[in-house]
């Protein structure tokens, strides 16, 4: 084997390996929703989403799963909510929810799980939740315009029913916890999800 045919054979080897992996960016747009992707060689991603009033953002690493992309953002999954205080008080339950801007407590969604069927509660103006439900085995929080992997405050063991609880700024980003993307040509075929919640979502190479 002569030296070109060799060198003819790595850059063969080095334009397939780039080609198993999402390189440069990826846009997906609809309607007044825009979301865009940039991956780097060295695995890594940013991510910008941009709905409303609603800005996100995300970054990490990415891996390959043959033409699936897992992702591993910076954002811990579940942890979009703190309690900060919790008690017993009457006899129903109770969430009071506080953040630096009162227009963010009108929005959260409370999932609580009753002799195993979800039941849905939401916020007033000013970020409390009454659940008129005698027993439960949990709550989970979510926010409505920034949601995500909700947040579970009540598991089986905690016999509280009074919870003050508070927003983190880890809210606008994403966690990316279990949306994989399919590579398809110069295209990213991404699944129907929490926070965009329709069909046929693909981001196309620019």
């Amino acid at each position: 084997m002569n030296q070109l045919t060799i060198l003819l054979s790595i850059v063969m080897s080095s334009n397939l390996f780039a080609q198993n992996k999402p390189i440069g960016i990826y846009t997906f747009s609809r309607m007044e929703m825009s979301a865009q992707f940039y991956f780097t060689d060295d695995n890594r991603f940013e991510f910008v989403y941009a709905y409303g009033a609603a800005d996100r953002t995300a970054s990490g690493t990415f891996t390959m799963s043959g033409d699936t992309v897992k992702l591993q953002a910076k954002k811990e999954p579940g942890k979009d909510f703190t309690v900060t205080k919790q008690s017993k008080k009457g006899k129903d339950y109770f969430i009071v929810a506080k953040a630096p801007n009162p227009y963010l407590q009108k929005h959260i969604l409370a999932v609580v799980i009753v002799k195993g069927e979800e039941k849905y509660f939401e916020s007033d103006e000013n970020g409390e939740i009454k659940i008129d439900v005698p027993s439960c085995e949990k709550i989970y929080l979510q926010h409505t315009l920034f949601p995500d992997v909700l947040t579970l405050i009540k598991d089986e063991s905690n016999d509280n029913n009074y919870f003050e609880v508070e927003l983190q700024p880890s809210l606008v980003e994403v966690s990316f916890k279990g949306i994989d993307l399919v590579m398809e040509g110069d295209e990213l075929k991404c699944p129907t999800n929490y926070f965009m919640q329709m069909e046929n979502i693909r981001f196309v190479k620019e």
